[in-house]
């Protein structure tokens, strides 16, 4: 007999955890382990379970869900997480893909979406409503930030990750002098004086991983 796919969901509404079970269960081979109505609960029950798949609202009190992702990836790396939330907006989405989940259903659309969502997590696959998709598809590409130029943000990037002047110059078959002064200006327009201020924020705007 094949093991069910275990499924906790974290929902501050206990009516919207009921339908979301009896949505989940429907499905041939889905169990609900679990409900949880914040994010510190959603934690304990992920721990004591093991689930395949987190179910995790966005907005629910305490804990701010988008912040606790990366930390809950980390812990529990075997346990994907699906996002269902009422955020429309493709900047939900980019951060909370960002973040590690590969699902984004919204709230609208969990009848149609979340039992597919949940299939494309467990076999390592994202998946993204439709609409939001090609929201994120027609939007620009960021540009570099701060007025960094491309090649001022590939030098601060091999700086960031430990990187000399005379290593960034060998990878990207520069001189030395002009590596100096592509740091020189970047520190300049960034505001920064020295090695450590370059690398802290790299790391805070998700420059280097």
């Amino acid at each position: 007999m094949t093991d069910k796919i275990k499924i906790v969901i974290a929902d501050d509404h206990a009516i919207v955890r009921r339908g979301l079970r009896q949505l989940i269960e429907g499905e041939d081979g889905f169990e609900v382990v679990a409900e949880a109505e914040d994010v510190e609960s959603a934690r304990r029950y992920v721990h004591g379970h093991n689930p395949n798949v987190l179910v995790l609202d966005l907005n629910m009190p305490g804990e701010p869900s988008i912040e606790a992702i990366p930390k809950l990836r980390a812990d529990f790396p075997e346990t994907q997480i699906v996002v269902l939330t009422m955020q429309n907006e493709p900047a939900y989405a980019r951060s909370a893909l960002g973040a590690g989940v590969l699902g984004y259903v919204l709230k609208e659309s969990a009848d149609a979406e979340l039992v597919e969502a949940i299939h494309a997590a467990v076999a390592g696959q994202q998946y993204l409503n439709p609409r939001l998709g090609a929201k994120l598809a027609a939007e620009p590409l960021p540009g570099p930030p701060d007025g960094l130029s491309d090649r001022e943000l590939e030098i601060l990037r091999l700086i960031a990750l430990g990187y000399t002047n005379s290593q960034v110059a060998e990878e990207l078959f520069l001189s030395v002098r002009t590596v100096e002064t592509h740091r020189a200006h970047i520190q300049q327009k960034l505001g920064l004086s020295d090695r450590a201020e370059l690398v802290r924020y790299a790391l805070d705007r998700k420059l280097v991983s």
